[in-house]
C-alpha cells in the first residue's frame, strides 16, 4: 500500500479556498512588516543602547588612565593616587564596574564596585573587592579589540560587560568594564514585548480579515449559487424554463465580481437561446410526428381493411395473389403498431397527464405473464415472484400494462428458446418505491449495446430484420411511461442474467386487501 511522502493529514494538501488563501497572504504579508520593523526597532534600540553604554565606558578609561591630581587622595576619600585601580573608588560607577591591571597576559590586581558611590562619605575608601580567580582568568583570556575599542566580555558571576583597554599612567595596561546585564534585559524585553505585540496582532488580523474577506466575497457565493442552481436544471429535455440569471448588483463591469456576474449573464443569454431554438425544434418535429401518426392511422387501417376483404371475398384468387394480401395485411398491421408507438411517445413528449388510480402491480403481471406464456406457444420458461402483500402504485393501469407487455416481449423476442424469464415484484419496507424486475437467462446484450437500449428504434440486429416482428420502439416506451409515473428504468445484462428493473413511485395501501391464490410463486 503506498503511502503520503510527507506526514501531513490529507487536509494540509487538498486545494484552499479564496477565501483561505487571501486570508493567509494578508497575514503572512502582515508577519513580514511587523517581523521587519521589529528587528530595525530592535537594531536601533541596540546601538543606541550600547552606543550610551560605550560612552559611559569610554569615559571611565578615560579616567582610569589619567591619575587624580597632586597624587593625594581622591575626592570623596578614595584611595592614594598611586594605586592604578583608584579609579573604580570614584564616584558615579555603576555597581558591578571593575578595573583590572594586565601585565604579560595575566590579571595582576583587580576591584569591582560592590555598592554605588554616588556620595562621598566615610569608608568609601573600601568600597570594591578583588575579582576572583575564574573571573581573572576570563578577564585574561578575553579577545579585545588591539585599537583599544570596547568589547563585551562574559565573566562568572558578573555577567556580560563592556570591556575596554587603556593604558595607565604609570604604563600599565588597564581593562576597565561595566556591566551589560541592564542593557541585555532591556533588549530581550522589547523583542518579548514585539513577538507578543505582533502574535496578537496577526491573530486579531487573521480575524478581522476572514470576516471582512467573507463580507467581500458575498457577491461571489451569490454569483457561484445561482450557476449551481441553473447547473442543476433539466436542460437535456423537457420544456425550456427561463433560465435565473444573476442580479444586476452582483453584475457589475465595474468591479471583478461584476465582470463574473456579467460573463455568465452572457453565457446564460447564448444557453437559453439555445435550448429555445432546440426546444421549437422538438416541438415542430413532435407535432409533426403526432400529426403524421394521426394521420395515417386511417389510411392503415383502409389498407388492412381493403386486404382482409380481398383474401377473405368469394372471387377466385391464386396463391400467388392470396400471399401478396396476407403480406399486405401483416405489413400494414405492423406498421399500424409503430404508429400507435409513436404517436404514444409523441403524446408522451408533450406531457400529456395519465390516468392515475390506485394500481396493485401483482394482478397486471399475472395478467401480462399469461398472456406472453399463450404467445410464446411454450417456448420459454416463465417464473413469477409475488409478494404477499399488495404492491401499489398511483398510475395508470393500461400502461402500466403495456410497460410488462413490452418487456416480456423483448424477452421472448431476443432469447433463444428454452430461456427461463422470471418476473419479480419487490415492495421496500418502508414503502418509497415498488420495483418491478424481468430478468433472464439468456446470452445477454451487447456492451456496446447496452447504454443505448432505452432509445428509439435501437435493435441489436444490424440487419434491421422485420422477422421478429420488433420495431425498436418498446423500450423506448417503457422509459417513456415510467417517467411519466416520476420513476425510472435501468438495466444491467452479463451473459447468463439480464435484468431489466423498473421504479415506481409507491402509492397507498387498499383498505380492504383478499389475498388470491394466483400471487404465489409459479413456475411453467
Amino acid at each position: 500500500m503506498s503511502r503520503p511522502v510527507s506526514g501531513r493529514p490529507d487536509r494540509w494538501r487538498g486545494p484552499w479556498t479564496l477565501r483561505t488563501r487571501l486570508v493567509v497572504s494578508a497575514v503572512a504579508l502582515i508577519a513580514v512588516v511587523a517581523a521587519v520593523i521589529g528587528s530595525v526597532t530592535t537594531i536601533a534600540y541596540r546601538s543606541y543602547m550600547y552606543g550610551k553604554l560605550d560612552d559611559q565606558l569610554h569615559s571611565l578609561a578615560m579616567r582610569a588612565s589619567k591619575p587624580p591630581g597632586g597624587g593625594g587622595p581622591m575626592p570623596g576619600g578614595g584611595p592614594r593616587s598611586d594605586d592604578p585601580l583608584a579609579f573604580v573608588g570614584a564616584r558615579g560607577l555603576p555597581m558591578g564596574a571593575f578595573g583590572a591591571v594586565l601585565a604579560d597576559g595575566s590579571v595582576t590586581g583587580s576591584r569591582v564596585v560592590t555598592e554605588s558611590s554616588t556620595t562621598p562619605g566615610p569608608g568609601t575608601e573600601d568600597s570594591g573587592q578583588p575579582m576572583t580567580g575564574a573571573q581573572q582568568s576570563a578577564l585574561a583570556a578575553a579577545d579585545l579589540p588591539a585599537d583599544g575599542g570596547a568589547a563585551t566580555v562574559d565573566l562568572p558571576g558578573l555577567g556580560s560587560n563592556r570591556v575596554e583597554t587603556v593604558e595607565g599612567p604609570h604604563g600599565t595596561t588597564i581593562l576597565v568594564g561595566i556591566p551589560a546585564t541592564e542593557v541585555s534585559s532591556a533588549l530581550t524585553t522589547l523583542i518579548l514585548v514585539e513577538v507578543c505585540v505582533t502574535g496578537a496582532g496577526l491573530i486579531a488580523a487573521g480575524i478581522a480579515g476572514a470576516a471582512m474577506v467573507g463580507v467581500a466575497l458575498r457577491p461571489l457565493r451569490r454569483v457561484a449559487a445561482t450557476a449551481t442552481r441553473v447547473s442543476e436544471l433539466p436542460l437535456h429535455s423537457g420544456e425550456v424554463a427561463p433560465l435565473e440569471r444573476v442580479p444586476e448588483a452582483e453584475a457589475d463591469p465595474r468591479t471583478e465580481v461584476g465582470q463574473v456576474g456579467a460573463a455568465l449573464n452572457r453565457m446564460l443569454g447564448h444557453v437559453g437561446s439555445a435550448l429555445e431554438v432546440r426546444q421549437e425544434s422538438e416541438t415542430r418535429v413532435r407535432q409533426f410526428v403526432a400529426d403524421a401518426s394521426h394521420e395515417l392511422r386511417t389510411p392503415l387501417a383502409s389498407i388492412r381493411g381493403y386486404a382482409e376483404l380481398t383474401r377473405r371475398g368469394g372471387e377466385e384468387t391464386g396463391p400467388d395473389t392470396r400471399h401478396a394480401l396476407a403480406r399486405i395485411e401483416s405489413e400494414a398491421e405492423r406498421m399500424t403498431g409503430m404508429v400507435e408507438d409513436l404517436l404514444l411517445l409523441a403524446r408522451l413528449d408533450a406531457g400529456r397527464p395519465l390516468s392515475r388510480e390506485s394500481t396493485d402491480l401483482s394482478p397486471v403481471v399475472v395478467d401480462a405473464v399469461s398472456d406472453a406464456r399463450a404467445a410464446g406457444r411454450g417456448d420459454h420458461h416463465w417464473r413469477l415472484e409475488l409478494p404477499d402483500e399488495p404492491a401499489t402504485v398511483h398510475g395508470d393501469p393500461t400502461r402500466l400494462h403495456q410497460v410488462l407487455v413490452n418487456l416480456l416481449a423483448n424477452a421472448r423476442t431476443h432469447t433463444p428458446p428454452g430461456t427461463t424469464v422470471t418476473v419479480r415484484v419487490r415492495a421496500a419496507a418502508a414503502r418509497p418505491w415498488v420495483t418491478l424486475e424481468v430478468g433472464d437467462d439468456g446470452p445477454g446484450i451487447p456492451p456496446e449495446l447496452l447504454p443505448h437500449v432505452f432509445e428509439r428504434f435501437a435493435r441489436g440486429d444490424a440487419s434491421r430484420s422485420r422477422h421478429a416482428g420488433s420495431t425498436g420502439l418498446g423500450l423506448a416506451i417503457v422509459q417513456a411511461v415510467v417517467a411519466a409515473h416520476g420513476g425510472r428504468a435501468e438495466v444491467s445484462s452479463v451473459p447468463g442474467r439480464t435484468v431489466f428493473a423498473v421504479h415506481l413511485p409507491a402509492g397507498p395501501v387498499p383498505l380492504a386487501y383478499s389475498q388470491r391464490g394466483d400471487r404465489l410463486s409459479t413456475s411453467a
